[in-house]
C-alpha cells in the first residue's frame, strides 16, 4: 500500500481525490487549515516533520510545492502530481502586468518540478486544467453564482464571444487517480479542460438558468464595460480575453488515460461534496 501525500488536500479538488485514494492506499493529507488526523502546515513551514512518502499529489499552489521539493529531502518518493493552471499559455501575453507575472511563475514552478524530479529519478505529471468548479470555493464562477442567487440579477457581457471549457473538481481528481501508476503519463503535461465548450456568454446564461428562482440579466454592451476597466473595477486582462477562446485540448489526456470529462453542470457550481 502506497503512502500517499495530498498537499491543499481541503481544496476543490483535494475534497473529491481523497475518497478515491484512501480505500487502496495510505492517504496524508496536508492543509493549512486544522483537520483531525491531517498534517495542518504550510509548505514554507521548514518547522513541519513531513513523513516519508511514496507519491505526492499537490493540489495548492504549484510555486509553493516547488519551493518544498527543491529544499526537503525526498527518501523512497517515486511519483509526483502537479496541478498548475492553463493561465501559464494564456495569460502570458495578457496587458495586464498581475496576470503576465501570475503566467511566468507557473511555467517557472512547472520547469522547477521536472528539473529536481528528473534529477532524483522520480516520475512526474502537471496538470493544466482550465476553469475550476464543483466544490463551491472557487474564485471565478461560484462568486457569480452567489451574486445571482442573492441579488437576483447577473450581468452579461454582450458578444461575448471567447470559448469557455469548465472542468468538475471531481474530473481533475479523478484524472490524479488515473494516472498515479500509469507509466504512459510519466514525464507529461497536460491540458485539460471540462467536457464542453461553451462562449463566455452562454456560460453565464447557463449559470443564470440554473440559480433557483428567477434572475434577472443584465446585458452590458461594449463601451461600458470599457468605462469599468478604466475605472480598474474590471481587470484589463479579462476584459481583453471575453473574445478570445481558453480551452484545453483533452486528445492526449483521453488517449493515455481515458479522460473523459463531463459537460459544464452549472447547477453544480455552489453545493459542497458531502
Amino acid at each position: 500500500m502506497s503512502t500517499i501525500l495530498v498537499f491543499g488536500a481541503s481544496g476543490a479538488i483535494g475534497r473529491f481525490a481523497l475518497p478515491l485514494l484512501t480505500p487502496d492506499h495510505h492517504v496524508v493529507p496536508v492543509s493549512r487549515s486544522a483537520h483531525a488526523g491531517w498534517i495542518a502546515g504550510d509548505l514554507n513551514d521548514t518547522a513541519v516533520n513531513w513523513p516519508d512518502a511514496d507519491v505526492v499529489l499537490s493540489l495548492g499552489p504549484l510555486d509553493a510545492f516547488a519551493g518544498w521539493l527543491e529544499r526537503t529531502p525526498t527518501r523512497g518518493l517515486r511519483r509526483i502530481v502537479a496541478i498548475s493552471s492553463m493561465s501559464a499559455q494564456t495569460k502570458q501575453d495578457s496587458p495586464d502586468p498581475v496576470e503576465r507575472a501570475l503566467a511566468l511563475r507557473l511555467q517557472d514552478a512547472e520547469a522547477r518540478v521536472r528539473e529536481v524530479a528528473t534529477t532524483r529519478s522520480i516520475a512526474w505529471t502537471i496538470f493544466r486544467p482550465t476553469l475550476v468548479y464543483g466544490a463551491g470555493i472557487d474564485k471565478t464562477l461560484a462568486p457569480l453564482a452567489r451574486f445571482a442567487r442573492r441579488w437576483r440579477m447577473l450581468p452579461i457581457p454582450l458578444r461575448a464571444s471567447g470559448l469557455r471549457q469548465p472542468v468538475h473538481a471531481a474530473d481533475l481528481a479523478a484524472a490524479c487517480a488515473a494516472v498515479l501508476a500509469n507509466p504512459a503519463t510519466f514525464g507529461k503535461t497536460y491540458e485539460l479542460g471540462g467536457g464542453e465548450r461553451l462562449r463566455f456568454d452562454a456560460m453565464l446564461r447557463r449559470l443564470r438558468d440554473a440559480a433557483p428562482g428567477f434572475v434577472l440579466p443584465i446585458p452590458i454592451p461594449s463601451f461600458a464595460l470599457q468605462l469599468l476597466a478604466r475605472s480598474g473595477r474590471i481587470a484589463p486582462g479579462a476584459l481583453a480575453r471575453l473574445r478570445i477562446a481558453l480551452v484545453a485540448d483533452n486528445t492526449r489526456a483521453s488517449h493515455d488515460f481515458g479522460y473523459a470529462p463531463r459537460p459544464f453542470q452549472a447547477d453544480a457550481l455552489l453545493p459542497l461534496p458531502a
